[in-house]
């Protein structure tokens, strides 16, 4: 999903005097510090003490170091990693929603304040935004609190941009928030329960809102113990729960499926590749075997040994048995391939226990008995 923003002239007349002297040492970080967020971030913890002032330093180098990025704005690779994106925002001062927030959510983290990107839409003066937006959420002093970075910096005015810090944006609470940005994931609306979609849009209630109290706090100290498949998988569902309500949610939703599924594919290649190992090793062993009973069991081995042996080639060949029934889907590029496998195992298991048969044959047989088997076999 291309997730770009456009800046909306919203200007507060609002004053943040307390952190007056937080934003001037901020106007004072030489460039020699900007060059990293790790550098910035040093700063910052080196001239701060208290969460607040630490991330409303944050806020301001951000919003008055990066300006938004008018001419590009239509033309951002989505696919782009966050360092590229943090690392091209530092270098050309530049960038939109995307690169905001991942710029002031990097040194925040690296401050030691808890904080995530949030992607959603937005809504102006009643109308809904027709691109995506991203801004940031963090955890001061045990609160969540909202930051726009984007926003904050100024707004385009006839695709001029135009900065003005707008403090508004800064450590916003959730509930004055949503007025405007509107998660696609409620569990990052920071409310119980949450807005749907069709109350953000429409502005009145929502008559078939579903009953959800979610106790985000706790939803949020899970989330983050989840595999990234597993965040994919519950996001989509949220999502879905929230009300498939216009494009962009339905190209959201449709994206944490894509990447739950292509997550959950590569991890069954993994278990598949596993499995082709152990299978290589099994057929190993039933090769060996085989040599050793052409050779008519020389050199010589004790009973116990060629058991041993036996139950480990069995062990190993049915375990590959079990796991490749549990693989799961692979995609299409190796389901042939998982396919060839199956039936290579089941070959596998089959002439496996033709051997184990011959074996336990030989071994209840007294040495007269085992010398005319092997005189027979060829």
């Amino acid at each position: 999903m291309k997730n770009y923003c456009l800046l909306f002239m919203f200007l507060s007349s609002f004053s943040y005097g307390q952190y007056e002297v937080v934003d001037n040492k901020m106007s004072q970080i030489p460039d020699s510090l900007t060059i990293s967020t790790t550098k910035i971030a040093d700063f910052i913890s080196n001239n701060f003490q208290t969460p607040n002032d630490k991330i409303r330093a944050v806020f301001i180098w951000t919003v008055n170091n990066i300006s938004y990025d008018v001419v590009n704005m239509l033309n951002q690779d989505p696919t782009k990693s966050v360092e590229f994106r943090i690392k091209t925002a530092l270098e050309t001062k530049k960038g939109v929603c995307m690169h905001y927030a991942a710029v002031f959510n990097d040194i925040a983290n690296k401050i030691g304040v808890r904080t995530y990107v949030i992607e959603g839409y937005t809504k102006q003066y009643g109308k809904i935004a027709t691109l995506g937006h991203a801004w940031c959420a963090s955890q001061i002093d045990g609160k969540w609190f909202l930051f726009d970075p984007t926003w904050g910096s100024g707004y385009v005015l006839n695709e001029i941009y135009v900065k003005k810090i707008n403090n508004s944006f800064f450590k916003a609470e959730p509930s004055k928030f949503i007025l405007e940005h509107m998660p696609f994931d409620y569990l990052w609306q920071f409310l119980s329960p949450p807005v749907t979609n069709i109350e953000f849009n429409g502005g009145k209630n929502d008559p078939k809102k579903p009953n959800i109290i979610c106790d985000f706090q706790v939803e949020i100290d899970r989330w983050e113990e989840l595999s990234e498949s597993d965040k994919d998988f519950e996001a989509a569902e949220r999502i879905e729960k929230n009300g498939l309500y216009n494009k962009l949610i339905v190209e959201q939703y449709n994206l944490k499926k894509k990447n739950f599924s292509i997550l959950i594919q590569n991890k069954n290649i993994n278990k598949l590749n596993s499995v082709v190992f152990n299978y290589n090793e099994a057929i190993g062993l039933l090769n060996d075997f085989s040599r050793f009973r052409f050779n008519k069991f020389k050199p010589e081995q004790s009973d116990e040994l060629m058991q041993k042996n036996m139950q480990d080639l069995l062990d190993k060949i049915n375990k590959c048995k079990e796991e490749v029934y549990n693989i799961g889907s692979v995609g299409p590029e190796n389901t042939s391939n998982l396919v060839k496998l199956k039936k290579s195992i089941l070959d596998a298991v089959d002439q496996s226990e033709k051997q184990k048969t011959f074996l336990d044959t030989y071994l209840s047989k007294e040495s007269v008995g085992r010398k005319l088997m092997m005189s027979k076999y060829r």
